[in-house]
């Protein structure tokens, strides 16, 4: 094999590789698309659904967050689980404390830090909105998937939500 064909060959498998990287960056970028685009519209479906009353969606995530929380979560943890700035998390919430939703208690070993917990009136609302909103995702995601879509959906959803973890803000 003379130095050209080797050349070549190196060449060849180079553009190759390049061309099968391009490929899956290409699926990656139109699966994510499909998936922002399907949320998107979910979304905007759910947030004009007529259930929610005088709260937000965002307000009910916050809610719903706490119900998971019986002892409650330093504003930082809660942080964690809703797509809010910190400044406007601690608004949302000096908010749900200002109607009677969720309470903010000083941690025993450190004056400095609060946790948020849910109100029996906010643990009600949110049961209450809770049953609503799960009838409406039955209705425009339930009704579109099979169950073992529903599964692979989920199966997907979580890998993905892992494969993040290692990943810094």
């Amino acid at each position: 094999m003379n130095g050209a064909t080797v050349d070549d060959a190196r060449e060849d498998a180079r553009d190759a590789r390049t061309e099968r990287e391009h490929a899956g960056a290409r699926a990656a970028a139109e699966a994510w698309e499909a998936l922002f685009r399907a949320q998107v519209t979910l979304m905007r479906r759910l947030q004009a659904d007529d259930i929610w009353g005088d709260l937000s969606m965002r307000e009910y995530d916050v809610l719903f967050t706490l119900s998971r929380c019986p002892d409650g979560l330093r504003m930082r943890d809660l942080n964690a689980y809703v797509l809010l700035s910190q400044p406007s998390l601690s608004r949302l919430v000096d908010r749900l404390e200002a109607a009677g939703l969720v309470r903010r208690v000083v941690v025993p070993d450190d004056a400095r830090g609060t946790t948020v917990t849910l109100t029996d009136a906010g643990a009600a609302l949110q049961r209450e909105l809770g049953r609503r909103h799960v009838r409406t995702i039955q209705r425009y995601v339930g009704a579109a998937l099979d169950d073992d879509e529903l599964a692979t959906l989920r199966r997907l959803t979580d890998k993905l939500r892992a494969a993040q973890a290692d990943i810094p803000d």
